[in-house]
Parts: structure tokens; sequence; C-alpha cells
């Protein structure tokens, strides 16, 4: 069992045992935009006592709207100190120096890493679930998301699409990113790992339409490029091999963290997929 994991049952162990805590559920504080969302998906209103500064973030954030009802922390120690909070939900990305100093004030925090399949999102749902003490919403999230993963299935599968996800300036996600984890359920190909990337990296435009594809999965449609990262996925020989019925559109806010947001996202794919496929 990851430490994670292991730190999350002690969390809900720790609290169990406070009896007022308990009645009420635990008063939680988030530090990171991904734990937001976690956050927001399973915890009662009132346990909520403040978010991460990018979980207004509509690019980064699926439950971007739903976080505005709740005070943004600065990213340091001392507003989570004076919110005095039962537990602190952090990341490995979160400063060192931070997390140290809100343990060296006695309070409880919780760790969660960055998913990389959907297996782990799966576990995370249900750790943040003992957290909260909400442990039934977690397995109806757990239910939701097994239930898009089986639509997705059921038009990915026939097909076997060889699809290539594609970001700005040529970077794709290899074999080892949540991306692939998610084509992967559905049955579709990850054809990055065509390109020897590995977890992976930054491709040439060469080697790209060298590829042939049957689609490039990219997060935002349109013809207009606010910049050079942009720009590099409206090249025109781009364009040419992978025009709009080439792409599936799949937004940043639905992928960029693991949670409960991924049934939205594989029922965004699943339309997408339909879309071409007229």
């Amino acid at each position: 069992m990851r430490m994670w994991r292991l730190a999350a049952v002690a969390a809900a162990a720790w609290l169990m045992s406070c009896a007022g805590v308990a009645a009420a559920g635990p008063r939680i504080v988030s530090m990171n935009v991904c734990s937001d969302q976690l956050v927001l998906s399973l915890a009662d209103p009132d346990q909520i006592l403040g978010l991460s500064r990018f979980s207004r973030d509509a690019w980064q954030s699926w439950a971007a709207e739903k976080a505005r009802s709740y005070p943004l922390l600065s990213g340091g120690a001392e507003d989570v100190l004076l919110l005095k909070p039962d537990i602190v939900v952090v990341s490995l990305f979160d400063k060192r120096a931070t997390r140290d100093l809100l343990k060296a004030n006695g309070l409880h925090l919780v760790e969660f890493t960055v998913p990389r399949t959907l297996d782990e999102v799966k576990r995370q749902i249900l750790a943040m679930g003992d957290v909260l003490q909400h442990p039934d919403r977690a397995e109806v999230e757990i239910a939701r998301l097994d239930a898009a993963i089986a639509r997705a299935r059921a038009v990915a599968g026939v097909h076997h699409y060889r699809v290539l996800p594609l970001e700005r300036r040529g970077f794709v996600s290899g074999d080892q990113s949540l991306i692939n984890s998610l084509l992967a359920a559905t049955g579709l190909t990850n054809a990055a790992g065509e390109l020897g990337l590995g977890a992976g990296g930054f491709a040439s435009l060469e080697a790209i339409v060298k590829l042939r594809p049957d689609f490039i999965l990219v997060s935002e449609a349109g013809d207009r490029a606010e910049d050079e990262g942009r720009a590099f996925l409206l090249h025109p020989a781009l364009e040419r091999f992978y025009p709009q019925q080439k792409r599936l559109v799949l937004p940043e806010r639905l992928t960029v963290c693991g949670g409960v947001m991924l049934a939205d996202a594989l029922d965004r794919l699943t339309e997408e997929l339909k879309r071409v496929a007229r």
C-alpha cells in the first residue's frame, strides 16, 4: 500500500478518535488545485475552510465555479494556521518549508501524489472519502467513473484507433501518463509509444506527420493561436494531415488532475469519437 494511502487511513483513524470532530466531520483546508477538486466533490460545504489560490482557475480546475463559494489561500502557512483546520491536504509539489512549518505547529497533514493511472485515481478518491468521513460518496464516484469507462469502451473498443496526445510545442504524453491510462482503459492505443519517448517528451513536426495516427488528441479546438506554443498545433502541415475531423478535443481541465472529473473526461471523449465517426 502506498504511503499516501496509509496517511489517509491514519488521518481518518485519528479523527474518529476525536468524538466532537467525528460527529460533524473534519474541517479541511486544501493547498493545491488537484486536491481542491477531490474535496469539493466529496466534502460537506461546512467542512471546507479554504482552497488553493488556483482553485478558481477554469483552465486548471473542473470545479472552478463551485470553488468561488470558498475562501482562497495564499499558498503560505500563515492563513492556514489562522483557520486551524483539522486536516490540511497537500501534495509533494507544495513547498517543503510550508509543509514543515504546518507540521511544526501541530497541524495534521495528508499528502496526495499525482496519479498516473486510473487505478491510482480510484484509490485516491477512496482515500479522500476516508479522510472526509464520506466513504459512501467516494464509492458513488468510483461507480460513476467505471460507468463512463464502459460507455467509452463501447464506442472506442470496436475500432482500436491509434491516438496521439499532442500538447503545446509538440509535447506528447507517453506510456506513464494519466492520459495513456485513460486511452488504454477505453481500448484506444497511445501512438506516442512508437516515437520512443517513454514517459513523454517533445516530438518534431516531421515525426508527428510521419507517424500518421488515426487522430490527435488536443485540449482545444479553433484556429486562433494566442502564442507560439499554441501555434505549433495550427501549423499548416498539421492542419493538412489532422484537420478538425482528425482531432479529438478534450479540455485540459478534465485531465490535468486525476479525480472524479475523469468520468466527465471519458464522456467527452466518447462524444468526440461519435463526432468524428459521423
